[in-house]
């Protein structure tokens, strides 16, 4: 069952040695995402959930990196000769959680970019059903067409889309995340719609509070952060 829930964005920029000088800008989102992990308590399996190119699982010996964004970090410090490398939105996540000093009994699960929404809530009622208390850490972008100067340029479909994200996240609406139109979210360059509804799967009917910490676009991209816990039974 899925007790509590992190939902944070993956740009490269959230880590400060790869920001460089810009890094004071995403302080504030950064320190969100702090608190939003911090949130997800203890759980007897956490599991990180993001987009990638393909859906798949990785394997326990899998392994964080930024080396493609000029930073020779990762997860573990020295990965096995033959381990695979995560993706970004998994090596961020990765990343987010080596700050608490947790990560390395993580489980890792990629969900295609365009995956449709039917296999997004099948995988995340899976991920909810394999242990009595299971947390997750969702990662995924809004919209990158926020402005002029955002990588898909500005379209003005792009605000409300993201502002019914962020609504969805504040209030735990499962079913409105569950909602989120596939063609639009491609349109819009939205990284996070799969993911987002993993999340909306394992949440099924509902119950969680929820926290919307941060809703921010920066670069013309939309970035949410957000913790969701269900309450202790008997509540």
């Amino acid at each position: 069952m899925l007790v509590s829930a992190a939902v944070c964005p993956h740009p490269p920029l959230l880590v400060p040695a790869v920001a460089g000088e810009a890094a004071p800008e995403l302080d504030g989102l950064r320190a969100a995402c702090d608190e939003a992990v911090q949130r997800l308590g203890e759980a007897d399996v956490l599991v990180v959930v993001g987009g990638a190119p393909e859906t798949r699982t990785y394997g326990p010996d899998a392994y964080a990196t930024l080396q493609p964004y000029g930073l020779s970090w990762t997860a573990p410090d020295h990965p096995k000769d033959d381990a695979e490398a995560l993706p970004l939105s998994l090596s961020i996540g990765r990343w987010l959680l080596h700050r608490q000093g947790t990560g390395g009994d993580a489980r890792y699960e990629a969900i295609a970019f365009d995956a449709p929404p039917e296999e997004c809530l099948e995988l995340g009622r899976r991920l909810a059903e394999s242990a009595e208390r299971v947390a997750l850490l969702v990662m995924g972008d809004g919209t990158a067409c926020r402005s002029e100067k955002a990588p898909g340029y500005l379209d003005e479909r792009a605000a409300p889309y993201d502002g019914a994200v962020a609504r969805a996240l504040g209030r735990a609406d499962a079913a409105a995340l569950a909602d989120l139109d596939p063609d639009l979210s491609r349109e819009l360059q939205v990284a996070g719609r799969a993911a987002w509804q993993v999340l909306a799967g394992a949440a099924g009917g509902g119950g969680f509070s929820a926290g919307l910490l941060a809703d921010e676009a920066p670069y013309g991209v939309g970035y949410f952060v957000a913790a969701w816990s269900r309450p202790p039974y008997g509540c």
